[in-house]
């Protein structure tokens, strides 16, 4: 089969968005797709392989699969991954392909933010923000709302701002209560929604990057890089460019094919674990049980594919993770 015809698929499941992108031969990304995940991953990696094949055509072929995000052991159990990687060394490795010496990459999504800091290529620091979402895309969602905008008018209208109102961004809820007030003030939109992405990355530095040495090159990743207003409001607080990659929603995903390609790399021809692009179309079934065998009552998640089990986990000893088809077991289990 021709090279053209070859293709390394990465995959990036999160809480918000699932992100699928395929790598071709020369390292050109040939397709990516943001898709949203509302609450059924499996549904939505399985919709994602059915587009992908409508583009490419069912003769072409996965040489290798990576998967990322919260979701990623999930993701690598439908479809067969050659890597399984967290977000920071997928989101790292994208970006140092992406821009080589990057030294700095802000990542803001959906529902949670990050910051990684690399030198000479390598990872030596990195935080996460998992729990206040004045710091994140649905924040920004939240207001826009709010305000009665669509979010992707959020940024256009914030870089028009002349003078942008200063608005407390510690709390979701106290940056709501504040621009409310601006609002009956007569301040005009720009100015409130500049004031918003201003207090955002205010608080993303003092919080995700407290205390970090933030250099450049600096790489904005993650769905709210798409946001002008946010760019322009780190911009303005770093002193320094902020570079937005052409592929940012979905650099996770970039980062994963890139790591799948290295693997297959590393190991020659070897034949890759993807069970194909006619998975769009098999039955895939989540279920749960509590393991009664002793204390922990650990809750296991059974995977499965046709009634054959594929993968299992939760459990803290590794009695029904080291196991696949023992559905005996299972029945003692639920017992």
């Amino acid at each position: 089969m021709s090279t053209q015809n070859r293709y390394f698929l990465g995959v990036d499941v999160g809480s918000v968005s699932t992100n699928l992108v395929l790598l071709g031969s020369n390292n050109e990304v040939v397709q990516a797709l943001y898709l949203r995940t509302q609450g059924r991953p499996m549904h939505t990696i399985q919709e994602g392989i059915k587009i992908l094949r409508e583009q490419i055509g069912s003769s072409a072929e996965i040489i290798g699969v990576g998967t990322t995000g919260s979701a990623r052991q999930l993701a690598a159990t439908l479809l067969g991954a050659d890597v399984v990687k967290n977000e920071i060394t997928a989101h790292a490795v994208a970006a140092s392909r992406v821009r080589p010496g990057v030294q700095t990459i802000l990542e803001i999504g959906g529902q949670d933010s990050k910051i990684i800091i690399l030198r000479d290529g390598v990872v030596v620091d990195f935080a996460m923000n998992t729990v206040c979402a004045a710091g994140t895309g649905s924040f920004l969602d939240q207001q826009a709302s709010r305000l009665g905008i669509e979010i992707e008018e959020f940024g256009p209208l914030a870089v028009q701002a002349e003078h942008p109102v200063r608005i407390a961004g510690r709390c979701s809820v106290f940056a709501e209560s504040d621009m409310i007030h601006k609002q009956q003030l007569g301040h005009p939109l720009p100015d409130i929604l500049a004031g918003l992405c201003q207090a955002m990355v205010r608080n993303y530095l003092n919080n995700v990057g407290k205390n970090k040495d933030i250099q450049g090159p600096i790489l904005f990743q993650g769905g709210v890089a798409a946001n002008p207003g946010i760019r322009k409001a780190f911009e303005q607080e770093l002193g320094q460019e902020v570079i937005v990659p052409e592929h940012f929603a979905v650099m996770g995903a970039l980062g994963a094919a890139f790591l799948a390609q290295e693997r297959v790399s590393m190991q020659g021809q070897e034949q890759t674990r993807f069970r194909g692009l006619q998975l769009a179309e098999s039955s895939f079934q989540a279920r749960s049980f509590d393991c009664n065998g002793c204390a922990n009552h650990c809750e296991v998640v059974e995977i499965l594919q046709e009634q054959e089990t594929l993968a299992r986990w939760g459990d803290r000893c590794g009695k029904w993770s080291g196991t696949l088809k023992n559905d005996e077991r299972v029945s003692e289990a639920r017992a």
